[in-house]
């Protein structure tokens, strides 16, 4: 890439990871609907969406307790987490899930910045899946209604996944890894758990046959 294509995708995404650009902005409200009477909750639930994904051997994941921070080198985990650098955002495809990591009752930060490229401390690209800020929002912007996973997010990230562990919080006799999809328990491998609107995904790390509280929604600013 020749110098003033540098500088036009600095331009292009200057101010993407400023802190406080979405704080200006309204609190939105989402709705639960109740299901119908005389239905069992097996029933009126559905099944957890997934789709198919193996955390990669390909990059080192961080296996140590957090905060984990983001790769100095994004791209090796962009390309391992199947996804692209892309110049510009693509809006066809637009919604929002959010994250929460919770460590022995702690909340772990979600970083800004994942799934950007940064050079010199200028953005050059980003992927369709990506964090602005430190909210726990991931953003997912495609040109295309494609399967996006929680695993590639934490690929991006540089963080192991499992359903036994969270980066260094690892299962054992003493102490477990539950995964929650608005409010309700996942049991399955959680980098398989397919990114849709306004989903609330909570990781939670403490002590083995707790029945942790954990948030079952998320209030998304007006517009997302």
């Amino acid at each position: 890439m020749n110098r003033h294509d540098h500088q036009t995708r600095s331009r292009r995404f200057a101010g993407f990871l400023r802190a406080g650009v979405l704080a200006a902005l309204l609190v939105g409200t989402s709705v639960a609907v109740g299901a119908p009477t005389g239905v069992s909750a097996a029933t009126r639930q559905p099944a957890i969406a997934t789709a198919p994904y193996s955390m990669p051997t390909s990059v080192p994941l961080a296996g140590t307790p957090p905060p984990w921070l983001l790769p100095a080198d994004a791209e090796p985990y962009i390309e391992a987490a199947g996804l692209s650098v892309l110049d510009a955002e693509q809006l066809e495809v637009h919604y929002h899930v959010h994250l929460d990591v919770i460590d022995d009752g702690k909340k772990v930060t979600v970083p800004a910045g994942i799934g950007f490229v940064v050079e010199g401390g200028k953005v050059q690209g980003l992927t369709v899946l990506h964090t602005h800020d430190t909210s726990g929002i991931l953003h997912v912007e495609s040109a295309k209604a494609k399967p996006y996973t929680l695993g590639q997010a934490f690929t991006e990230w540089g963080v192991a996944l499992s359903a036994t562990q969270i980066g260094g919080l690892r299962a054992d006799a003493t102490n477990e890894v539950q995964v929650y999809v608005n409010g309700r328990r996942f049991t399955g491998d959680p980098a398989t758990i397919r990114l849709k609107r306004h989903l609330e995904i909570a990781l939670w790390y403490g002590p083995t046959g707790q029945q942790p509280t954990v948030p079952k929604s998320y209030r998304f600013p007006a517009g997302l």
